[in-house]
């Protein structure tokens, strides 16, 4: 395996309220995630900070060889631990009330693929040269088109796009979307909504077929999506499995 994860600040924000991470444990298994948090006095990014922080630790710590079943509750189990730890710094610092983040992430051992996902930043997998999503976003706009009243298209541009129906620090409960995916693919990558908002799939997909190194494909995306307006702080994760490893 070889991946690499990159965060960037943006054109337009002062600061960067994303989190990002890759970690492999001593069975070779994988955790990719990204927190995109939200909230004034830089609480946003005390939000994505805490989920990332406790996932690498806890995913180190407690993550071995999981069935499964174990891994889809490990995953159910740390949404609510991260959520629970948001709640109780927002009761110590008054000034951070109401703040909160999204969460992506994908787990990656020899027998199976999950992501788990809450709000709007996204996964995707590569299979036989196609990009595709595997999380579904948690916003206002991604009801109203699965509710059949807005197109695509007008969802692209309607002013309340930004809208999330789901995060983590919102709510007491939070229910996190699990995806089982199909193990036939070569490459996992999750990023924030700043890299999608940017770019679309087809976009996204060109830069990772094409020329150079993994490094050079997130910085590519991360330069795309500023070169196009870089309205938020851009977050990717990218791990590619190289020739000759199982599927």
């Amino acid at each position: 395996m070889k991946s690499f994860y990159l965060t960037d600040v943006g054109k337009v924000r002062d600061h960067n309220e994303d989190s990002v991470i890759i970690v492999k444990n001593g069975n070779n298994e994988y955790l990719m995630a990204i927190a995109d948090g939200m909230g004034g006095h830089r609480a946003g990014e005390v939000a994505s900070s805490i989920a990332i922080n406790y996932l690498g630790e806890h995913f180190k710590k407690t993550f071995v060889k999981m069935s499964k079943v174990d891994a889809v509750n490990w995953i159910r189990d740390s949404v609510n631990e991260i959520n629970s730890l948001i709640f109780k710094h927002e009761k110590t610092h008054p000034e951070s009330k109401g703040m909160g983040t999204t969460l992506v992430l994908a787990i990656l051992t020899k027998n199976y693929l999950l992501f788990g996902n809450v709000g709007d930043s996204s996964g995707f997998v590569m299979k036989d040269k196609k990009l595709h999503k595997v999380t579904y976003d948690h916003t206002l706009v991604n009801l109203l088109v699965s509710a059949g009243e807005l197109t695509k298209e007008e969802a692209s541009v309607h002013p309340k796009k930004n809208v999330l129906m789901k995060a983590l620090g919102a709510t007491v409960e939070v229910d996190v979307d699990i995806f089982d995916c199909d193990m036939d693919i070569s490459e996992i990558l999750l990023s924030s909504d700043g890299l999608t908002g940017m770019l679309d799939r087809e976009q996204i997909e060109k830069v990772l077929l094409g020329e150079g190194s993994l490094e050079d494909k997130v910085v590519k995306l991360i330069r795309k999506a500023n070169n196009r307006g870089g309205t938020d702080n851009i977050s990717v994760a990218y791990l590619v499995r190289e020739e000759g490893e199982d599927k």
